[in-house]
């Protein structure tokens, strides 16, 4: 099936609105070849409102295009222009375009009118829009005296702009005589009508120039309003009021706006504090995509209106005092749009066709039809047409009945006007585009292959692929009205030749194109975001793979832009390197990878940070006597974000060069109150901190130095201790300089006796850190205080203390110890306490010293270190672990305090009873035989207490490491070798052996032993191996496996030749000894028979026969012929082990002999 043109309504995926817009300019620009007659059509033509700049020659457009070439004319203001007859207006040659000179002389304002062009030749007149030209105009400002504007702090003001009206209307701005524009926000802000409205005015808003430029951007000419003075007085308080509008008036207004414009609403309000507004639709809501706020939320804009956006705006003006509201009724209006525009219709004789103009609006459109520029009704009447409303219908035409039509929509708000003509044709098809044109497209992407056509009637297309003339089908292609061939998606294997056929009445045309698919350029490595810190090197990768055939360009862009000439950037196939990276190289980088066929690109972020600049301008405001302002200005954050602000300071009377950490703020912050001291020269510096690192520390800020004062602290860390039982020693830690407040720094040192009704002593010192009392009594409790003082006067009261005088030892040892023994490893002890009064200090607790007296096993009495333990506090009791059972110890228990240790209670001694003995120190297993081993062990290294006896427990391990049964044997405690009897040959044992004392038993020692093989089978088990690995043996066993394979082919061949038949026939018959069968015992063959024709060949073999080997089971391992090797090997090495079967163990004794077959019977069990 042939693809033909494809129905106009199409239903296609947005992914393809790129090539539709491309369709719809392919289609747009099918037009009657201008070889053909034709009648005319409007090429271009100036705007509508045509506003002019009157310093400038008028240029009135017209130009359009026809067969035979159309000639042209103008109406001005709805009647002929007669360009003739005015000098100053000439016309291009061929062309219809008005140049009208009044730069030499003339002026503008008598050229404004409506302007129509009407472009004519034989076949019919296409007429232009109607264009109104005006020039443009850029009034100046009336003269007008401006009055100061005298308000207080607080108030709303409006300060006016009232421009002068131009063309087209000025913009507006505010800015002061330095041409810089005023700030504004949420508190000051300029209208939709250039008023400047304050919704409270506060005094940094006094100044005298307020002036109000108005910018006529077509003569870009500026004016200016006269300035305006405002002063704001400052009150003591502002009064609070809640918000009322400034604009629009009232509760409601109405807002009108023509359909695709943008719908500007606007609400500003005064109060104090400033409102906040807000904007809501009351019956819908507001279009997430369209809607924008500007002029701080205070106007609200919706883009590309339509009807659907009418109605109730509501805007609301809110503060902490109260909210208002203001609604707006919004009507969209529309002027005249296209629904459907007329084309230009192309038949050929005897054809039928139509022209429809179709369009809408608000209010509805009313469709007027024109022909050849007259109004249809007072046309020449054309019997093949018919009037049908916003249709025309054709039937039957002639060459007559070519003409241009015109349809003209309007309503109050506009007009629309579209020339369509009739062309009657007779052609044959021809195809536009050029012969055998190749198409280069990248996989995947729609391919596009052109057949721009043209006949009368229209043809019909269709599109063949290959030499062969393969049709291709709807389902894979899609054909557009304009003949070019769609292929969604180009594969490889849409490669090829393509052939467009063009039919009609008249004839036919082809054209061969060819299309070539090529690999999609790809980024396969992108460049990477990247943070780099100042002076640094940064490196963007980009690798790109691109089809073999395209040779691509790959160029860097920095910020949509070249890379700037510098040789710090260096560039090579994959990478592009910045060196010394500095703040300028901060930016967005592109890797564009171009091919005639596609482009790529791929963009990462480059952040040069560093650590800011030190801030300037420090400034000290506010001086009073214990605080002062501070402020900065913060340097350059250097692309990373100031987080804190570190103030130090530095005292240059007390510690010059030294500078102290004085206060941190947040990085938002440029202002702090400094808390001070007195008597100190200060100077401030001020380091910004960001994530990168800290700034270089501020230039110092100016001195201020503060007036002395009374010391507002006293010393810290105040103690009262006695270095000696007869003196009380009080120290504290000294206020600095800074601290002093002033000059002569001393100290006020007070005490006495906290339970007695002593006079405070005091005494001044100078700006020391002790003082020594002497002469107290020992251990006794003071109070104890330390004021500061300067020339100025006293620190306030200090607080009370309380300290000792000097401690001595203690006098008396604690009573009535007593021990109560836990465990073989634990004791519990118990003591009285001592008198409080006999510590004469402070009770740091209770020591016991204990020690080992002698062993009740071994009765030594070498001396034993003593042991200490120490409880803290007042504790009567404590125990003792880490025991050694069976063992007598003694202790005794003296009090502790500061001063050191009382005197010892009299020794209490206690036993300990006996426990568990550890393991045996070694265990040796020597003289391995068939049946026993002989075990020697040495006793428990800590037997703690008497052994009893031994305990011996073994079981037999297998090849698999399985344990066996567990047997135990008890054995005397005076032993220490023993013969164990009764084993199995050949056998893994291990055995667990452990002590016994009263308490039970200790923990084991293990160890494993193998009993011995039994030399015959050691003997047999080596020839075996021998042999078999012997090399003559390997080859004897080749041989006669190879003779046997020989044989038995011979009798195959020979069986199947023959048929069933006795062997000794056969033999009879041909009587080859080689072939002779041999018989069993004697080495012979024996016969065949007609019995054992279905039988295996008869087996000879020394095997048992519960052991015979099936063929396919045989491999060159012993154990797969059906016996196994299990078995050891002495520590030398040797064989102890035997063969036996896998499927059944033999016994250890017996009368069935145990031994393996050799290889000799595996081989015969095989045959």
């Amino acid at each position: 099936m042939q693809l033909k043109i494809m129905p106009k309504k199409k239903r296609l995926s947005a992914g393809r609105v790129p090539l539709i817009l491309f369709l719809c300019q392919m289609i747009s620009a099918l037009e009657v070849p201008l070889d053909l007659v034709q009648p005319p059509t409007i090429t271009q033509q100036s705007p509508k409102d045509y506003i002019i700049d009157p310093r400038e020659n008028i240029v009135v457009q017209c130009e359009a295009k026809g067969k035979p070439p159309p000639s042209f004319s103008w109406t001005r203001n709805g009647t002929h222009f007669d360009i003739d007859k005015d000098p100053l207006v000439t016309m291009k040659t061929g062309s219809g375009t008005l140049i009208i000179n009044i730069m030499s002389e003339g002026k503008a304002e008598t050229y404004e009118g409506i302007y129509q062009c009407t472009a004519r030749n034989e076949r019919g007149a296409a007429i232009s829009n109607n264009i109104v030209i005006r020039p443009s105009r850029s009034p100046l400002w009336t003269k007008e005296k401006l009055e100061p504007m005298i308000l207080q702090n607080g108030q709303p003001l409006v300060l006016p702009c009232r421009p002068p009206i131009g063309l087209p209307p000025a913009i507006i701005f505010w800015m002061d005589n330095s041409f810089q524009r005023l700030p504004q926000s949420e508190r000051v802000s300029q209208g939709l009508n250039g008023d400047l409205y304050f919704s409270n005015v506060l005094p940094e808003d006094t100044r005298e120039d307020y002036i109000c430029y108005a910018r006529f951007n077509h003569t870009q000419t500026i004016q200016q309003k006269q300035p305006i003075s405002v002063k704001v007085i400052s009150a003591k308080s502002s009064r609070e009021r809640p918000p009322t509008f400034l604009t629009p008036e009232g509760n409601a207004s109405r807002k009108e706006e023509l359909r695709g414009n943008v719908l500007s609403l606007e609400c500003i309000a005064e109060g104090l504090p400033t409102p906040i507004i807000y904007w809501i639709k009351e019956d819908g809501i507001l279009p997430v995509n369209r809607t924008f706020y500007r002029n701080f939320k205070k106007t609200l804009q919706i883009t590309h209106v339509s009807e659907a956006d009418s109605g109730n705006y509501q805007c609301i003006a809110k503060n902490p005092l109260g909210a208002i509201h203001h609604t707006i009724s919004v009507t969209v209006k529309a002027a005249p749009y296209w629904i459907v525009a007329p084309q230009n219709l192309v038949l050929s004789p005897g054809e039928d066709g139509s022209l429809i103009c179709r369009a809408n609006g608000n209010p509805k459109p009313r469709i007027s039809w024109l022909t050849n520029g007259v109004p249809i009704e007072i046309a020449p009447d054309d019997p093949s047409r018919k009037i049908d409303g916003d249709t025309i219908i054709f039937s039957n035409v002639q060459e007559r009945s070519s003409a241009v039509y015109q349809c003209n929509a309007s309503n109050e708000y506009g007009y629309l006007l579209a020339n369509a003509f009739v062309n009657v044709l007779a052609e044959p098809p021809r195809i536009l585009t050029s012969a055998n044109t190749l198409y280069q497209v990248i996989a995947n992407r729609p391919a596009l292959l052109d057949c721009a056509f043209f006949g009368s009637p229209l043809p019909t297309i269709e599109w063949f692929k290959g030499a062969k003339g393969r049709a291709l089908h709807e389902d894979i292609y899609i054909l557009h009205e304009n003949g070019t061939l769609e292929i969604p998606v180009a594969q490889k294997d849409s490669t090829g030749t393509y052939t467009c056929v063009a039919r009609n009445k008249l004839g036919m045309a082809k054209n061969e194109v060819h299309l070539e698919i090529k690999d999609p350029t790809r980024i396969i490595k992108q460049p990477e975001y990247a943070i780099v810190q100042r002076g640094s090197t940064v490196s963007f990768e980009c690798k790109v793979k691109h089809d073999h055939t395209l040779i691509p360009t790959v160029m860097w862009l920095k910020d949509n832009g070249e890379l700037p000439s510098d040789e710090r950037f260096t560039v090579d196939k994959d990478h592009l390197v910045v060196t010394d990276v500095d703040d300028r190289d901060g930016g967005t980088y592109t890797c564009v990878a171009n091919t005639t066929l596609d482009k790529v690109s791929a963009s990462a972020v480059l952040s040069v940070v560093d650590v800011p600049n030190p801030p300037i301008d420090l400034e000290l405001t506010n001086q009073l006597d214990k605080s002062v302002q501070l402020t900065w200005t913060p340097g350059d954050d250097n692309n990373s974000p100031i987080t804190k602000f570190i103030i130090e300071y530095e005292d240059t009377m007390h510690e010059a060069g030294l500078w102290h950490h004085q206060a941190e703020v947040s990085g938002t912050q440029t202002t702090a109150q400094l808390k001070l001291s007195p008597y100190v020269n200060y100077s401030f510096r001020v380091t910004a901190v960001n994530n990168i690192g800290q700034s270089l520390p501020s230039e110092a800020s100016e001195q201020y130095f503060t007036k002395a004062a009374e010391p507002d602290k006293n010393p810290t860390e105040v103690e009262g201790l006695g270095s000696e039982p007869d003196n009380l020693v009080i120290t504290w830690k000294p206020l600095n300089g800074f601290e002093s407040n002033g000059p002569g720094l001393q100290y006020k040192v007070s005490w006495r006796q906290k339970d007695g009704d002593d006079e405070w002593t005091s005494v001044l010192v100078a700006n020391v850190s002790k003082y020594i009392v002497s002469g107290t009594p020992t251990f006794v409790p003071y109070l104890i205080k330390v004021q500061a003082l300067n020339d100025v006067g006293f620190a306030p009261e200090p607080a009370e203390v309380m300290g000792h005088s000097g401690e001595d030892l203690p006098m008396v040892a604690p009573g009535n110890v007593h021990v109560n023994v836990v465990n073989s490893t634990l004791a519990e002890v118990h003591w009285d306490p001592v008198p409080l009064k006999s510590i004469r200090g402070h009770l740091q607790g209770y020591r016991i010293y204990y020690w080992k007296a002698q062993s009740s096993s071994r009765r030594d009495k070498r001396h034993i270190e003593k042991k200490i333990l120490t409880f803290q506090g007042s504790k009567t009791h404590g125990m003792l672990p880490g025991l050694e059972p069976f063992s007598h110890y003694a202790l005794n228990v003296r009090v502790v305090n500061g001063k050191g240790e009382g005197p010892a209670s009299p020794d209490r001694v206690f036993h300990t009873p006996e426990g568990v003995p550890s393991a045996p120190s070694s265990l040796k297993i020597i003289n391995p035989s068939l049946d026993s081993l002989t075990l020697e062990w040495d006793p428990p290294s800590h037997p703690n207490g008497i052994l009893t006896e031994y305990t011996l427990k073994y079981q037999p391990i297998n090849s698999t490491h399985e344990l066996g049964p567990l047997l135990d044997l008890k054995i005397p405690a005076n032993k220490t070798r023993w013969i164990l009897k009764n084993l199995n040959f050949s056998t893994r044992y291990k055995f667990y052996f452990y002590a016994h004392t009263s308490a039970g038993p200790g923990s084991h020692i293990t160890e494993e032993a193998i009993t011995t093989m039994d030399a015959g089978k050691m003997a047999m088990a080596s020839r075996q191996v021998d042999i078999a690995t012997q090399g003559w043996f390997i080859g004897l066993m080749c041989a006669v496996a190879l003779l046997i394979l020989i044989l038995l082919i011979v009798c195959f061949i020979r069986r199947n030749k023959g048929g069933k038949y006795p062997v000794k026939e056969k033999e009879d018959a041909h009587a080859d000894p080689e072939i002779q069968p041999m018989k069993e015992d004697d080495g012979t063959f024996g016969e065949y028979s007609d019995a054992e024709d279905h039988k295996p060949l008869k087996k000879g073999s020394r095997t048992p026969s519960d052991r015979t080997v099936k063929k396919e089971d045989s491999d060159d391992s012993l154990v797969d012929y059906g016996e196994g090797v299990n078995g050891q090997f002495n520590e030398d090495g040797s064989f102890i082990g035997q063969y036996s079967g896998k499927k059944e163990k033999e016994p250890a004794e017996g009368n069935e002999s145990s031994e393996a077959p050799s290889p000799v019977n595996a081989m015969n069990s095989f045959v």
